[in-house]
C-alpha cells in the first residue's frame, strides 16, 4: 500500500483499480495502465451469474476543480440484462478500490444538481485530502 500526503500532514492510503480487469479495447471506454486509476474495469460479482462493470477516476483529470476519487457501478449479464447494484456489490467494490479504514460515500445531491445518466448505476465517492465526518458508532447501532 502506498500512502500519500494529506493536507494536514497525515498519511492516507490510495485508491486502487482492479487493473488485471481494465477494458483497452473500447472505442470510447478504452484505455491502458498508463491512465493509471483512471478508466473501465469489468470484474466477476459476488453474486452468481453476475458482472460489475466500473469506471474509476482519481480525481486528477480536471486541475481547476478540487480532486474527488470516483467509482460508477452497475450490474449486467452476458445476455445484456441489467440492474442496479447491491449493497453486497457496493460494499465488493468499496473493498476493492480502497482500504479498510478508508471512508467512502454514497450521496445523494441537491435536485437541482442531480444527473443520470444511466438508470442502473450507483456511485462510490471519496475527496482527495479532506477527511469525511462520521457520526459516532452508537449513532448506527450497537456494535
Amino acid at each position: 500500500m502506498q500512502l500519500v500526503p494529506k493536507i494536514d500532514g497525515a498519511s492516507i492510503a490510495m485508491f486502487h483499480v482492479p487493473e488485471l480487469r481494465r477494458i483497452t479495447d473500447h472505442p470510447q471506454l478504452g484505455t491502458t495502465s498508463a491512465d493509471g486509476n483512471n478508466g473501465a474495469f469489468e470484474i466477476e460479482s459476488p453474486e452468481p451469474g453476475w458482472r460489475l462493470m466500473l469506471i474509476c477516476s482519481d480525481g486528477s483529470g480536471e486541475p481547476s476543480l478540487p480532486p474527488w476519487e470516483h467509482v460508477s457501478i452497475h450490474a449486467r449479464r452476458s445476455s445484456g440484462q441489467m440492474r442496479t447494484p447491491s449493497w453486497k456489490e457496493m460494499v465488493y467494490v468499496e473493498d476493492l478500490c480502497w482500504d479498510d479504514e478508508d471512508v467512502v460515500m454514497q450521496l445523494h445531491p441537491r435536485k437541482s444538481e442531480y444527473v443520470n445518466n444511466h438508470p442502473h448505476v450507483l456511485h462510490l465517492w471519496r475527496p482527495v485530502g479532506v477527511e469525511i465526518p462520521t457520526p459516532p458508532s452508537i449513532f448506527v447501532g450497537i456494535k
